[in-house]
């Protein structure tokens, strides 16, 4: 390796690293501020009798309950591989997001029954309260929104976070709405009503979002590909009369990998037509992990199946 390229490598390498740090420091300032808003919100619907502020509390903690798990999976999943370990770490934010989605479903059953419960017995809410700490919810949900926006797209865990901020924000205005319609028309009802629309709310965004989450962990194929299409695509390659034993699995939300078994019409191309289908699997599908064993015409595995399945 030339001096430039190494100097290059370094350079790059020093530039994600500060560009990771950079990421940390956002999130640990959006941990600090939704913990700050949860303590001012609780106080808040105390003093108020709101329970649909005192609901909208318990979500911004679940928030940075999230981003603070998310924090540090994202440091652990920078770990490079070891011997226990040897796909590396990166799993440890997809484990962190079944965590948080988990937590966001016993919080939402919480809430529904805690509105039943106000719906039963109704309280005196204090409308001009609920807006003051509302309207602060709000603008603290958007700062959030904003200090993670630049990482979501690149993280299952961030995205998570900024999801859940965007929805915060629209709990906020749906607060502010219940506390002047319990200034304007006294309407108590309208509390309970609305802890019961976040508590539904908050259970069809986890349940939304935890599907993508188990599908990795349950090493499914990733979204979007087809293993049959994968496979018609890889025997169509030159020199390949068929394909079986084949697995497509997420490392990652990020990663993909592929491994099979080649049917080859002759072992004397054996390095060209597997160069070849690494090719078509990177161009075609973006999966940059494959590992292919070949087998000869002939005397390849006994009723193999085309995915998944033992050679025997």
């Amino acid at each position: 390796m030339s001096r430039r390229h190494r100097h290059h490598h370094h350079s790059h390498k020093h530039h994600v690293h500060l560009l990771d740090n950079g990421g940390d420091r956002r999130v640990a300032w959006a941990v600090a501020a939704n913990v700050l808003l949860t303590v001012g919100q609780i106080f808040g619907g105390i003093l108020s009798g709101s329970i649909a502020l005192i609901a909208d509390a318990i979500h911004n903690l679940s928030d940075a309950m999230t981003l603070v798990i998310a924090l540090v999976a994202r440091r652990i999943a920078r770990r490079p591989s070891d011997a226990s370990m040897t796909f590396g770490y990166a799993r440890a934010e997809t484990v962190a997001a079944l965590v948080n989605y988990t937590t966001l479903v016993l919080i939402s059953v919480y809430l529904a029954y805690e509105a039943v419960w106000r719906l039963i017995d109704p309280t005196d809410v204090t409308g001009w309260i609920v807006i003051a700490v509302a309207s602060l919810a709000l603008t603290v949900d958007v700062v959030t929104a904003i200090l993670t926006y630049s990482m979501a797209k690149d993280s299952l865990n961030i995205r998570a976070a900024f999801l859940h901020n965007l929805a915060d924000a629209g709990t906020s205005v749906a607060v502010i709405l219940g506390g002047v319609l319990v200034m304007l028309f006294d309407w108590r009802l309208v509390d309970p009503l609305l802890t019961l629309g976040i508590s539904v709310y908050i259970m069809w965004h986890a349940l939304t979002d935890i599907g993508p989450v188990i599908r990795i962990l349950m090493l499914g194929a990733p979204p979007g590909i087809d293993p049959h299409k994968v496979a018609r695509a890889v025997q169509s390659v030159d020199g390949v009369v068929g394909v079986h034993n084949m697995y497509l699995w997420q490392i990652d939300e990020r990663r993909a990998t592929f491994q099979a078994h080649l049917v080859l019409v002759s072992s004397a191309h054996d390095a060209t037509t597997r160069s070849a289908v690494r090719q078509l699997l990177r161009d075609d599908f973006q999966i940059e992990q494959v590992t292919l064993e070949t087998e000869s015409a002939g005397a390849e595995c006994i009723n193999p199946a085309t995915i998944g399945g033992d050679c025997t």
